[in-house]
């Protein structure tokens, strides 16, 4: 008797679970036969974008704004809206930053520049100089800025460009050329270090093309092995390097300085790598100071305040900051 139950309520189950389905069926079939009634054309399209919809860059302004003024939704279109970055058309002149973005409202931002600086090699191995000043556009923002930075035991960067970024790149080099002496108990090789700094420079690049953040620098250094030597480089802004024979310049007083420095190792009385330190030291403060006299970014020697330039240099014993003193000295007998 349990067996026939058991087998009669499947059995049971079985055809009302048919029955139900069966019904289910036929009421959607029923319902799916029903005319659908049409949107009126007061509607409109559903994909129609209403003319003053906004976006969602959070900027308050409607999409004709934001077409008008040829924005996009990404962030350094917002900082040029707000007023904080130069159009794009402006990107390849960073110091050229008055634009309008809605009528009757300019804004105006200039980033930080440092410039100029100069490098040579002479008899007692590399040296690198720089001016104090620094600039907003046609504003002096600091007398006394620090161009010529040490980034190891034998290595100088000297930066021409956004000092923010710059310095940020000789913390990076920094703290890489120690993580290698660590870990692998050795000095990083000269190709090593050149090829960092290109690599920084080339990931620098899209603040580049915005219009902020150039850096161009210059980067000495003392090659011990396998023949010791001081090596002089310079770069562009997109990261490629060069190795100078006997001098390089960047910033926008470089122009006036390699005339001064080629004609120096050309028809002076002796070239560049003949000379003695002081009369290395004499040469670069003549350079900065002639490039000074037609170029408003670049500081030279401040006669009234006494601010002469940074003067770093690089040999085999190190790297040696001249005093201001020495400088001073070489500057009155020789230049003033």
């Amino acid at each position: 008797m349990g067996t026939k139950t058991r087998r009669w309520r499947r059995a049971t189950f079985a055809g009302r679970f048919a029955a139900g389905h069966k019904g289910s069926l036929e009421k959607n079939a029923q319902g799916r036969s029903q005319p659908i009634q049409a949107l009126s054309p007061a509607y409109g399209s559903v994909m129609e974008r209403s003319p003053v919809a906004f976006n969602q860059n959070f900027s308050g302004l409607p999409d004709v704004a934001l077409a008008q003024a040829g924005a996009a939704s990404d962030f350094p279109e917002l900082l040029r809206r707000k007023g904080l970055l130069a159009p794009a058309m402006e990107a390849a002149r960073p110091t050229v930053a008055t634009y309008q973005v809605v009528p009757g409202q300019q804004k105006t931002w200039q980033p930080t520049e440092a410039t100029t600086i100069l490098a040579f090699k002479f008899s007692g191995g590399v040296l690198v100089a720089g001016d104090r000043r620094a600039t907003a556009g046609n504003t002096v923002v600091y007398d006394r800025a620090d161009k010529v930075l040490e980034i190891d035991r034998h290595s100088i960067m000297a930066i021409a460009g956004v000092p923010a970024t710059a310095w940020e790149m000789a913390r990076v080099l920094e703290h890489s050329f120690q993580f290698f002496r660590r870990t692998q108990l050795q000095e990083m090789s000269v190709n090593g270090k050149v090829r960092a700094l290109s690599k920084l420079l080339r990931d620098n690049f899209g603040l580049v093309m915005q219009g902020v953040g150039v850096v161009v620098p210059i980067f000495a250094t003392y090659d011990s092995h396998p023949k010791p030597e001081a090596r002089l480089y310079f770069y562009d802004a997109m990261g490629a390097q060069f190795e100078a024979t006997d001098y390089a310049a960047t910033g926008s007083g470089s122009p006036a300085v390699r005339g001064i420095l080629y004609y120096e190792n050309t028809w002076g009385s002796k070239p560049l790598q003949q000379l003695n330190e002081e009369e290395a030291v004499s040469i670069a403060l003549r350079s900065l100071d002639t490039a000074a006299e037609s170029d408003t970014s670049t500081g030279g020697v401040d006669r009234g305040g006494k601010i002469y330039p940074l003067i770093k240099i690089v040999s085999r014993e190190g790297i040696t900051t001249l005093p201001e003193s020495k400088i001073a000295a070489v500057f009155k007998e020789t230049v003033a």
